[in-house]
């Protein structure tokens, strides 16, 4: 059996030097025959993978690093969202994951007993579970928050100065990107 390569799928770190071999430049929309969208569809599943790429790097090598047992990736996710939109219900948090509300629920249990978690009725109906990020909780994400952002940085001032001020310069266009998503 072979491997095959498929275009704009990157699963490891390995094979960022598949990707970075392709050309990466967009080629100019008569040589697609389907227009702008293609080379914005090119770029974007690009732009996916790259990104996709950091994530994981970033999140072994902060795993690495740290001390602390870390916690599967949906709990983290669960605990970052209830972190930053206190008051969060069940419900909110299953559409805002696109999990299903049964999964959200068993996260919710996980995350409390471990202590990280708070479920509170809700005065208004008092059916209604509220959930708030305990103490040791915004302790957790902060410190690992920083441990990310260190060992991002040491590998920012690696790079050629013209490497982190494009960096620097894409933010604001990837939240641009990100609300126009969330928009459609």
């Amino acid at each position: 059996m072979t491997a095959v390569s498929l275009p704009h799928i990157v699963s490891s770190v390995n094979d960022i030097a598949v990707a970075e071999s392709r050309n990466l430049e967009p080629a100019a929309d008569d040589d697609r025959g389907d227009g702008p969208l293609a080379g914005a569809r090119d770029a974007a599943a690009d732009l996916f993978a790259s990104i996709s790429v950091i994530r994981r790097t970033a999140r072994r090598a902060a795993r690495q690093a740290w001390t602390q047992q870390p916690l599967p990736p949906a709990q983290s996710e669960l605990l970052r969202l209830a972190a930053a939109r206190p008051g969060l219900t069940v419900a909110e948090a299953a559409q805002e994951l696109r999990l299903a509300p049964n999964t959200i629920s068993t996260l919710v249990g996980r995350l409390t007993d471990a202590g990280l978690l708070n479920r509170e009725r809700s005065a208004q109906d008092g059916r209604t579970a509220l959930l708030t990020t305990t103490d040791k909780a915004n302790r957790r994400l902060a410190e690992f928050r920083d441990l990310r952002a260190e060992l991002a940085g040491r590998a920012l001032v690696q790079l050629p100065d013209r490497d982190r001020q494009a960096l620097a310069r894409a933010i604001p266009a990837l939240l641009r990107l990100a609300e126009r998503m969330d928009a459609s």
